[in-house]
């Protein structure tokens, strides 16, 4: 056990993998377990895109080598964990953050009623979302039970606890990550691997700017979340190091909702008049 309430919050020499590590919540969580102690793999579709996040990792005086793919390929899941594992010598943390939503012809994210919504785009944030954490979690299991410190934190989001239209595809994905996680906590536990969701609400992203650079949208969202405002990336990596961190030794098996409130039913705010929806009449 930690000897102090700091020491708790430490992963001293742990080796982790981020993946999407290159913008936005998995950046900064790549940054919180540097500055926590941890040497880091870092994962994103290109190499290219990882060099702001390593030279950063690397001015806290921590490794930083790239283990890029492409989680659309089957592949790629299980080449990213076994480059990642070999470069840092094992691994006692994986936090897998990469993710995506329906995208348009431009790459931004695209919102549509579940029923107007095309099969292909359906597959793809299947294939991503949930396909390739499912391999990631298979490829990553022998290298965090040969760690007497193991932690898998999977990204999910509140999406995947509350109701969430024209984002079906995204919520049902991350409903699916809080189940494998429920599901390996149990199964791995004996082997001393603890797996845990994290769930973030709205946060300020690349992925989200659709919606938080839009004024109506952006006020209509916080208009449901009790604290009123948008998350920043910075937050919710603090709660991905305390999962990852001795600090949550005894925690597995969780899905720890960081949304200000927005999974309370309502929002919290079911006696607080509303703006109208910016989708306008159902």
């Amino acid at each position: 056990m930690p000897g102090t309430t700091a020491e708790a919050f430490r992963v001293e020499g742990a080796r982790a993998l981020v993946t999407g590590a290159s913008r936005g919540i998995g950046r900064a969580v790549a940054l919180a377990l540097a500055d926590a102690g941890a040497d880091l793999a870092l994962s994103a579709r290109s190499e290219e895109a990882l060099k702001d996040t390593a030279a950063e990792v690397a001015r806290r005086g921590r490794t930083a080598v790239p283990a890029p793919g492409d989680f659309a390929r089957p592949a790629a899941a299980g080449a990213v964990v076994d480059e990642a594992a070999e470069a840092l010598g094992g691994l006692d943390i994986v936090v897998h953050n990469a993710g995506i939503l329906p995208g348009g012809p431009d790459g931004a994210p695209q919102l549509t009623p579940h029923q107007y919504a095309r099969q292909d785009d359906w597959d793809a944030v299947v294939t991503v979302n949930l396909n390739a954490s499912a391999a990631l979690c298979r490829h990553a299991h022998p290298h965090l039970a040969a760690s007497s410190r193991a932690s898998l934190v999977l990204m999910s989001s509140v999406a995947g606890v509350v109701g969430t239209p024209m984002m079906e595809a995204y919520a049902a994905t991350k409903a699916a990550q809080i189940s494998l996680a429920r599901s390996l906590a149990v199964g791995w536990a004996r082997e001393g691997i603890r797996v845990n969701a994290l769930c973030p609400g709205w946060t300020r992203t690349d992925m989200t700017t659709f919606a938080s650079g839009t004024a109506p949208l952006s006020d209509w969202l916080m208009a449901h979340v009790p604290l009123g405002r948008w998350a920043e990336p910075e937050e919710a990596a603090w709660a991905a190091l305390y999962l990852a961190s001795p600090a949550a030794a005894f925690l597995t098996g969780q899905a720890l909702l960081l949304d200000g409130g927005l999974s309370v039913p309502d929002g919290g705010l079911a006696g607080i008049p509303k703006p109208a929806s910016p989708f306008g009449e159902a």
